[in-house]
């Protein structure tokens, strides 16, 4: 058994390999050609070809993330392809390889693509893409959404903070912060307007060039509004980096535990979780995706293939990886509108096509 899962194994790895490579350079083509038109606008402020393929090559962590599934898919169904229409395949079931055996087999082998995947997902794509961003607004300017930017609450014990940032700078400060200050009956107790904000060390913002404007508190014997102007302001907060990242950049982008971290933010401070809930549990079912991918590609190794009809089967397996990275765009935007179950969401796709593998599998191999 050792021996036919090291064949199986081995020309699985190979193949799988050699469709990401695929996969890969041609988004790497499709980003340095959309690159290159940068280049020729942003020409004066330094950004050029060196600086054009560096972002492009960042981006290849979050390409791979979501590719693997599809070329495990592809790749596996390929080799088991290749396998019946050599025969191969029939002298190693001859040879004892029942059908639960190769499936436990290539479950194996699906686990440590989930691993894989699990890790570019949460540890090399996140950074990789946030440096993508900060290099590209090194020479084309900040990274802001909307117009306004972006919207953050805090609660504390006795008083609510309405945030805004405007942009995040290249070296990863923040432009153009205000923060509104209310009291737990709602009402405007202060007002903090500032250029720029860095992230202390100490759970706190560091803001520069400050305005700020207090408010008399409601039923006052005085009307006074004091206004000051500060070179510096120390605010207290729980606002971290990755929050703000994760306000400015794609939800998708950011890892599994600061998504979570995120939506416990958002929850204590009473605000709509919804769409990160989503992107969590995307983030931990998706890579649970190849193990239904290899289940799926085991039936074609069943089949009996005439001379040049592994094209064909092949090329369902790109329509079928195509479609369930459509299935998992679209039941999240679905999701997100129609307010479902975060996990029932993300699992959904999965799940239908974990039974189409099992509906393929049971009819093609145990009945046939």
């Amino acid at each position: 058994m050792k021996t036919i899962r090291r064949l199986i194994y081995g020309e699985v790895l190979y193949a799988v390999g050699f469709v990401t490579l695929g996969f890969l350079s041609l988004f790497f083509f499709f980003d340095f050609v959309e690159e290159v038109q940068a280049v020729g606008r942003y020409s004066a402020a330094g950004y050029r070809i060196v600086q054009a393929l560096s972002f492009v090559a960042l981006m290849i962590p979050s390409h791979l993330y979501e590719l693997l599934p599809i070329a495990v898919l592809i790749g596996t169904i390929f080799v088991m392809a290749r396998l019946a229409q050599s025969s191969e395949f029939t002298i190693l079931r001859t040879s004892g390889l029942g059908p639960w055996r190769a499936l436990r087999a290539l479950l194996l082998l699906g686990l440590g693509f989930v691993l894989l995947t699990f890790a570019i997902g949460d540890y090399l794509s996140p950074p990789a893409d946030r440096a993508a961003q900060l290099l590209k607004a090194r020479y084309q300017g900040s990274i802001t959404v909307g117009q306004t930017g972006a919207w953050l609450k805090e609660q504390q014990t006795n008083a609510q903070y309405a945030v805004n940032v405007s942009a995040m700078a290249p070296d990863g400060s923040m432009r153009g912060v205000r923060v509104f200050e209310f009291n737990n009956q709602g009402f405007l107790m202060s007002t903090l307007q500032a250029e720029s904000a860095h992230f202390g060390a100490d759970d706190a913002w560091n803001l520069s060039r400050v305005s700020r404007t207090e408010f008399p508190p409601r039923g006052a014997d005085t009307a006074r509004i004091d206004r000051a102007q500060l070179d510096s302001f120390r605010w207290p907060n729980q606002i971290s980096a990755e929050m703000v990242a994760a306000a400015l950049l794609k939800p998708e982008r950011m890892s599994t535990i600061d998504l979570f971290q995120y939506i416990q933010h958002l929850r204590a401070n009473s605000q709509v979780a919804q769409r990160y809930e989503i992107e969590f549990w995307k983030k931990v079912f998706y890579p649970l995706s190849c193990l239904v991918m290899v289940v799926l590609a085991l039936p074609f190794a069943y089949l009996h293939f005439r001379s040049g009809g592994i094209a064909t089967y092949v090329f369902g397996g790109v329509m079928a990886g195509i479609s369930f990275f459509l299935l998992n765009n679209v039941f999240g935007y679905m999701g997100n509108l129609q307010n479902w179950q975060p996990w029932l969401t993300a699992a959904l796709p999965g799940m239908i096509y974990l039974l189409l593998s099992l509906t393929a599998f049971g009819w093609l191999v145990l009945r046939r």
